[in-house]
């Protein structure tokens, strides 16, 4: 099949075309970009030279599937016309994220374009949407903060083994702010440093609370704090909500209810430690280490992904892989780079 990739100057979007370079069912014939049109792809990433490709102001051709990595509100205006067509189509914006017109104007700042599809689209956390992504023209992927947030509370929130009032502490590698330019994400702002942002409120949030709380009839209230950390890549997510009393069940019980409810997940990984991002380091897994502590009756997740194969890029082509039919890990086996 052949493929196509609108943005592929983004990292999201050289990271899709890495990861389909060794796909043995998909044909990448045509990549977009705005700035860098009529250059050839190895002139802006020279690790893509294998590719061959000239990136183009528009699509170039016939796709069977497409996968936008462009902003918000501009990705939605790019690809209604292909869901139009009835092309298979993976948004890696926020644009189809939330089923709420109200929310995304709110967080995003703009009135979206097609709100009618919000409720046409599905969105694709895999693990959590398989059987709707299956039959979906239009996925929605997820943020990489929710996804690594999401993964790791959703056994505990569906069982409804913990209360409603959680925290979620999430820091990221300086590459989940893209390629722009900006002084937060200057070498010399970001080196021997560590800073929390968005305390008013982070986009990923209404995400976090829309998909968990699919999962339970309880209202949940959740505390979402962001942090950029000096490294490249990676997502850890800790995670805390007290225990519902009375709960007598052990550290090997809470693991086996989580490996029990991702028994049908390839990328999911129940760890018997803590596990940290240089483990996830260029693969899809996400890595997940559920934990009591007795003292306060708590239960503790500790949760790693890369933020752009998993947190973008590997979820992309993983929601592919079941929206075709393919084995859903198909090019993604690739293990992590350690250290």
């Amino acid at each position: 099949m052949n493929a196509g990739i609108i943005n592929v100057t983004g990292y999201a979007g050289c990271e899709l075309a890495r990861i389909l370079y060794q796909h043995p069912e998909i044909n990448l014939t045509t990549v977009t970009g705005r700035s860098s049109a009529g250059e050839n792809l190895a002139e802006v990433f020279p690790h893509l030279a294998n590719l061959n490709l000239t990136i183009t102001p528009e699509l170039d051709g016939s796709v069977d599937v497409v996968f936008s990595a462009l902003p918000h509100k501009a990705s939605a205006e790019a690809v209604i016309p292909l869901v139009e067509q009835g092309i298979k189509t993976i948004d890696i914006s926020a644009d189809f994220r939330l089923k709420s017109t109200e929310e995304y104007s709110q967080w995003y700042g703009v009135d979206h374009p097609a709100p009618s599809y919000l409720n046409k689209s599905v969105y694709g956390l895999t693990e959590i949407h398989r059987q709707e992504i299956l039959h979906s023209t239009l996925i929605a992927n997820p943020g990489c903060y929710p996804t690594s947030a999401i993964l790791g509370l959703a056994p505990a929130v569906s069982l409804g083994i913990i209360s409603e009032d959680i925290i979620i502490d999430s820091k990221s590698g300086v590459s989940g702010a893209g390629r722009s330019l900006a002084l937060t994400t200057h070498y010399s702002e970001v080196n021997e440093n560590v800073m929390a942002y968005s305390l008013e409120g982070h986009r990923h949030l209404p995400e976090i609370v829309q998909e968990l709380g699919g999962l339970t009839d309880t209202n949940l209230n959740i505390t979402f704090l962001t942090h950029l950390i000096p490294m490249t890549r990676g997502i850890l997510s800790s995670c805390y909500a007290p225990l519902k009393a009375p709960y007598d069940k052990t550290n090997t019980d809470i693991r086996e209810l989580y490996q029990e409810f991702y028994k049908d997940s390839p990328f999911v990984q129940i760890t018997e430690h803590p596990p940290q991002t240089k483990q996830t380091l260029g693969n899809n897994n996400c890595l997940v280490f559920p934990t009591i502590d007795k003292r306060t009756n708590r239960l503790i997740v500790i949760s790693c992904i890369d933020n752009l194969v998993k947190g973008a890029a590997g979820m992309a082509v993983q929601n592919m892989n079941v929206m075709l039919g393919w084995p859903e890990d198909l090019a993604l086996k690739t293990l992590a780079v350690y250290p």
